[in-house]
């Protein structure tokens, strides 16, 4: 079977869908962590993750659209090059 490159594997994951594509970067990633986590983290991730979504959910934090934030960061790159 013929070896295939980097560069045709990136061509044809760009002609996914950006949903596609995020399912693809997240196997991806996830095939990186080979190992077992360290004791405690995902305990503490856990707690993170618990006290995030009560701010969320007692209002002490704003959420942002992310159609907003990819604006906003748009706008900035654009500064930045300049």
């Amino acid at each position: 079977m013929p070896q295939v490159t980097r560069q045709e594997v990136l061509a044809q994951a760009m002609q996914l869908s950006s949903k596609d594509r995020g399912r693809l970067i997240d196997e991806l990633v996830e095939s990186l962590d080979d190992e077992p986590a360290e004791p405690g983290v995902e305990e503490a991730w856990g707690e993170e993750i618990k006290r995030r979504v009560d701010e969320i959910r007692t209002g002490k934090v704003e959420l942002i659209p992310g159609e907003e934030v990819m604006r906003e960061l748009k706008t900035r790159l654009r500064r930045a090059r300049k």
